[in-house]
């Protein structure tokens, strides 16, 4: 049964407490009814996330109450033409009663208001339930990606040299996301030259691959396996509960898996609107 007294209003930073504490909960509990671990580790990891989500001018932040409490809330991405969502959590409490529908539908209603051509969305495959909710608001089923995490590989690939990105380097990786995917991700790609995350890997005096960060958060295009490889075995380190593969790139996957690292959870890459399968090699982001 929905609830009717439910309102929805624009996040702001004082929200980030207690839909940080939601945002742990949330997960904490659907990944332990499941047996896996959860993708945020602590509520104060929780609360961090969402503040800089609150606060960076390239989301959009919607949060749901009930009688004045906050129950939920839910985000859209649009630092680049495409938009992605998440995260989306509810209290405990109110879950399995439509606040999730209600709020995937306000973002999904900012995005045509915008002209997005598309939305995305990564979801985790043991939750049957945001399958079914996605698959109802009419999200297209795409791939499977593979979470995996472990020690750094931390070396060379012969005739790849990576090294930190610059601010001259944006316009070759929008180009280069541009013929993988046919839509930039610019506006990521900008704030991570900001934090200084950013990396490319150039072959033959040209770049061939970039990664805003080796994290959950983060994003990689590279023309060829190689190349994102590259990227992948210079990483200090995989941030947050790891980096997605695409489970389609057996090479990739697989030499992944040798290195040694592991397959932590399987997700569903899901989408609205406008997708190109990619024509290159690629990581997405837990948003997309």
């Amino acid at each position: 049964m929905g609830i009717v007294d439910l309102v929805l209003r624009p996040g702001t930073a004082e929200d980030a407490a207690e839909c940080g504490r939601i945002c742990f909960d949330a997960f904490a509990g659907i990944a332990r009814e499941h047996g896996f671990p959860p993708d945020i580790p602590s509520p104060e990891v929780g609360v961090a996330l969402i503040e800089e989500a609150l606060t960076n001018p390239g989301f959009y932040s919607v949060v749901a109450e009930i009688d004045g409490r906050v129950v939920g809330s839910n985000f859209l991405d649009e630092r680049s033409p495409v938009v992605g969502v998440g995260p989306v959590t509810i209290d405990p409490a109110v879950q399995n009663r439509g606040v999730g529908r209600r709020l995937m539908q306000d973002v999904m209603r900012r995005a045509a208001e915008r002209g997005a051509p598309g939305i995305r969305l990564l979801q985790s495959g043991y939750h049957n339930r945001s399958f079914s909710l996605y698959v109802s608001l009419g999200f297209v089923f795409r791939e499977t990606v593979a979470c995996v995490q472990g020690e750094a590989i931390q070396r060379g690939v012969a005739g790849y040299a990576v090294r930190e990105a610059v601010d001259a380097d944006l316009r070759a990786c929008n180009e280069l996301c541009r013929r993988v995917h046919g839509v930039d991700r610019g506006g990521e790609v900008a704030d991570a030259l900001k934090q200084g995350t950013a990396r490319v890997v150039e072959r033959e005096g040209r770049v061939t691959g970039y990664a805003t960060d080796l994290a959950f958060f983060a994003h990689a295009v590279a023309e060829t396996t190689p190349d994102l490889q590259a990227l992948i075995a210079s990483a200090p380190a995989f941030g947050g509960p790891g980096i997605l593969v695409p489970a389609r790139n057996s090479l990739l996957l697989q030499w992944c898996l040798a290195s040694g690292l592991r397959v932590v959870q399987l997700l569903s890459l899901m989408s609205v609107g406008l997708y190109n399968e990619p024509d290159g090699a690629y990581l997405p982001s837990i948003l997309y």
